[in-house]
């Protein structure tokens, strides 16, 4: 049983906050945990794992905080534009990627780039791991969808889309993923690569998640949260969550209950309990807490829990999707600083141009050319 679970949530002004959530039957908890200020620009995406939590920023840096022992453990510079989406696949890998273009797989191992893809012409707007972590699909500002197979390195296939696509997600099982474009979620089936289905929003997505297989919660530019299934394309229910636009969703599983969390641009993060036996009854409201600030983005840290959809994954790919080979790992190493990656590079980099990438350690205590570094 997990004794409580960590709210983190990036802002406009610089800050992620972390709030510790305690359950309590149908009343949780929130209490402030920590505020940290180590990013030059508003935060765009926030990522987590078992241990680490990822911050990606305008400021074109990636910063990573060891939740069991509260410190800053490091920034990746590795891109030369805004962070657009970050992903970890459980303990081994995190995969960024940016508006200029590129994905990277980090090894969180030793904190070092493995492999560097030219993803598209254009930005990079949002990536998705299969729960196998041998494929991730992105999408981005060249009108593409694209498949990665991470095993080989390599990209596996180019889909054109008639407009540009901000949102790309896998379901739980991997047989299926969605496309969002605006106001629309295109179903996708993984064995044919076609659209098997497509839902339409009142207003612009924002933010979408996956709460079980078949049934996908959407928040867009409106104060309402909507549960649609994926296989009927109907809407099974919709209710008032914020008093302004919802950003962010994430979902969890606790004790055989699926929890959802939600956040807003009027500041405040809300927990709900969702009913699946009910799905068409508006959700439970256990907690909610108030930033007082422009929320971006949220996720949810839980101690010694990988993500759903990793725990049942490929242990094979899971010890690491570029190398299926290599040995499980070992205890995260100290990040170290190396020399920045030129900006020219082809769609795949070179084994001597990934080592190149740049980790910048971080003592507990910042130091003024700490805070130049991440700039």
């Amino acid at each position: 049983m997990e004794e409580h679970v960590e709210l983190v949530c990036g802002c406009y002004e610089q800050i992620l906050f972390g709030y510790r959530v305690t359950p309590g039957g149908e009343q949780w908890t929130a209490t402030t945990d920590f505020t940290n200020h180590a990013h030059t620009a508003s935060l765009s995406v926030v990522a987590v794992n078992n241990r680490f939590v990822a911050t990606g920023s305008k400021d074109e840096t990636i910063q990573i905080y060891d939740m069991k022992k509260k410190v800053e453990h490091g920034a990746l510079l590795h891109h030369n534009g805004s962070i657009t989406c970050l992903e970890f696949f459980g303990r081994t890998h995190l995969l960024s990627g940016a508006e200029d273009g590129l994905m990277c797989v980090w090894n969180t191992k030793k904190w070092e780039c493995q492999q560097t893809f030219r993803a598209h012409k254009g930005h990079v707007l949002s990536l998705s791991i299969h729960p196998s972590g041998k494929l991730a699909l992105s999408v981005g500002t060249d009108k593409t969808l694209r498949t990665w197979n991470l095993v080989e390195g390599r990209s596996a296939f180019i889909k054109n889309i008639k407009q540009n696509a901000h949102i790309v997600q896998w379901c739980p099982s991997g047989e299926q993923y969605v496309v969002v474009m605006h106001d629309r979620v295109d179903v996708y089936k993984l064995e044919t690569a076609s659209v098997i289905g497509t839902i339409q929003n009142p207003k612009r997505i924002s933010s979408i998640r996956f709460i079980t297989e078949t049934v996908l919660a959407v928040a867009g530019d409106d104060d309402l949260i909507r549960l649609y299934d994926t296989d009927s394309q109907k809407c099974l229910c919709e209710f008032k969550a914020h008093d302004t636009r919802v950003k962010s969703l994430y979902s969890f599983d606790y004790e055989g209950s699926q929890i959802m969390v939600s956040s807003s641009s009027d500041g405040y993060v809300k927990i709900w309990r969702l009913d699946l036996k009910k799905v068409n009854a508006a959700p439970t409201l256990l907690c909610e807490v108030s930033t007082s600030a422009r929320l971006t983005c949220l996720s949810v840290w839980r101690p010694g829990v990988i993500d759903n959809k990793t725990e049942t994954a490929d242990p094979e790919a899971a010890a690491d999707p570029a190398d299926p080979e290599a040995p499980a790992e070992k205890e995260s190493g100290s990040p170290k600083k190396k020399r920045k990656a030129p900006k020219e590079q082809t769609e795949e980099i070179s084994t001597e141009q990934q080592s190149e990438s740049q980790v910048v350690h971080k003592k507990r205590k910042r130091t003024k050319d700490t805070k130049k570094e991440t700039k």
